[in-house]
């Protein structure tokens, strides 16, 4: 299945927040503190947004009305992307429907867990297409860290 998105245009990137601390991101454990985003926000204005939303909306299973679930409530806005010195690669934090939808009245089509299921889960996809992007095409700086000399040989 693919996201018509000829009709319309594709979203604004995220602003990220160079002040945001992703250690409050509990399902993340990031290494450094150089995070590159501006740089990271240049790369997406310069392109790698666009991009990759347009390879994201080629494989996405997310319903046109789900979509626009998405954009009705600004989810996309919600991305942080950041670089993990660690890890040598670019983390994201993918926005998400809370568990608590139902009480929320988030949206008036947003009606079952399979809808707040697809949509968490397409968000968390796009997250890692552009993720995968900027690491691919946009990052050219290598990590810092270094690995202490006294780890196990696992060979």
């Amino acid at each position: 299945m693919s996201l018509d998105i000829s009709t319309g245009e594709v979203p604004d990137p995220p602003e990220l927040d160079t002040e945001a601390d992703v250690d409050d991101y509990e399902d993340l454990d990031v290494g450094g503190n150089d995070y590159h985003r501006e740089d990271l926000e240049a790369f997406l204005r310069e392109g790698a947004w666009e991009d990759a939303f347009a390879e994201w909306a080629d494989d996405t299973e997310l319903t046109e009305e789900e979509y626009q679930i998405v954009l009705d409530l600004d989810l996309l806005s919600n991305f942080d992307f950041f670089w993990d010195d660690f890890a040598d690669r670019v983390g994201y934090h993918a926005p998400g429907l809370p568990e608590d939808w139902q009480e929320r009245d988030l949206h008036p089509d947003l009606d079952s867990w399979s809808t707040v299921s697809a949509i968490n889960a397409s968000l968390t996809e796009l997250g890692r297409t552009v993720s995968d992007r900027l690491k691919a095409d946009y990052v050219d700086w290598n990590a810092e860290y270094e690995a202490p000399d006294d780890l196990p040989d696992f060979d």
